[in-house]
Parts: C-alpha cells; structure tokens; sequence
C-alpha cells in the first residue's frame, strides 16, 4: 500500500491483526508481514542480562529518559549501517510521530554529557509493546535503553515485548519464538486487557 495513503490508525489496526509495517526502500510503498513463528523477549525471570551488560548497568554511564526525543530517535534508527536493512522511510517517521502524538509510540533513549547516544522505539497497545528498532552511537546504549524497557513493561504489568523476527542482537537476552498461532492467542488476550 502506498505510505503516504496511511493513517496511524491503519498501523494500530495492523498490529491488532499481528501484522506489522516494514517500507520498501526507494519506493513509496509499505508493505503489511507477520513472522511466523514470531519472537518474544520474556518479561519474566527468563530475561537474560549478559555479564558485560551487567557491569556496565553498574556504572551508569547514561541518563534514562521517555519520549523527550522520539523524532530523533527514530531518524537514528532510519539510517542501519547495512542499507539492506533500510526499512524506515520518511512514511514511517510521520506515521510514528503521529502514533506518538496520539500517546501509542514511545521511545527510550540514553542520554550523558554529549547527547542522546542510544535508544529504541515501539508501539504500546493496552498490555502488548511492539519493538521496532534501535541505535546506538556510544558501546551498550541501546542494550541499555532496552533493559530499561523491559524494567517499564513489568512495572506496568505487560504481558510481552514483541520483537517480530529476533536478530542476533536481542537473541542473548532470552528471546525465544512461539508459532503463528499462539501468537494470537497471546496477543487477543493482551489487547483486550481491561483496567479495573
């Protein structure tokens, strides 16, 4: 479909479906996948935080903070250092930032004495977050940002970090995959979760 056809609520209504969004590069159009089987970081004991990561989280190199950067962050994220993995267009920047107007996307972003160096960006709907991507520009900030993340979703009584099709990077942390359908399962059960 063409990006700049869409609307944000197009985006939530495919997440709700267990699709998410990934550009075509050099064209305008945006194309709908569901990863089967899709990748899930825990949000229990079985997060793993690796030996070096914990000796940095030690010395808390970098300042945690939420949403006070998102089009900047998501710019970061547009530019991989592999051009094959090219998928956030100028479409998805609007339609995220618009998302994160509407109070659905967020980011978390590490922040020191030069400026932001690291974070990610995802969507919330009711207990579901959906990773999307990160960056880095300084070692571990983005490693960071996400265990961050995963400390916001259990205080906030998530049910799961979505992270589609896991990558190498965020297999250490104790991601594992699930079929297609248990997926669903899972997810009609976090997005129709009710607050007392």
């Amino acid at each position: 479909m063409k990006g700049s056809e869409l609307t944000p609520n197009d985006i939530i209504q495919a997440y709700v479906s267990g699709l998410f969004p990934m550009a075509e590069p050099g064209t305008d159009e945006i194309y709908f996948y569901r990863a089967d089987p899709r990748g899930l970081i825990p949000l229990d004991d079985r997060f793993h935080i690796p030996h070096g990561l914990k000796r940095t989280l030690k010395k808390k190199p970098f300042e945690i903070r939420i949403d006070t950067a998102f089009r900047e962050v998501i710019t970061a994220c547009s530019r991989p250092h592999d051009p094959d993995e090219q998928w956030i267009d100028d479409n998805i920047i609007r339609l995220y930032c618009e998302l994160h107007d509407m109070g659905f996307a967020h980011s978390i972003e590490c922040w020191d004495k030069d400026g932001l160096q690291g974070g990610l960006y995802g969507v919330a709907i009711r207990r579901a977050f959906f990773g999307e991507s990160m960056f880095h520009r300084k070692s571990d900030a983005s490693k960071v940002a996400l265990v961050a993340l995963v400390n916001l979703l259990r205080a906030h009584d998530f049910l799961y970090l979505d992270t589609q099709w896991p990558t190498e990077h965020i297999k250490k942390f104790g991601t594992y995959e699930i079929p297609d359908k248990e997926y669903k399962k899972l997810l009609k059960q976090a997005i129709t979760y009710e607050k007392n």
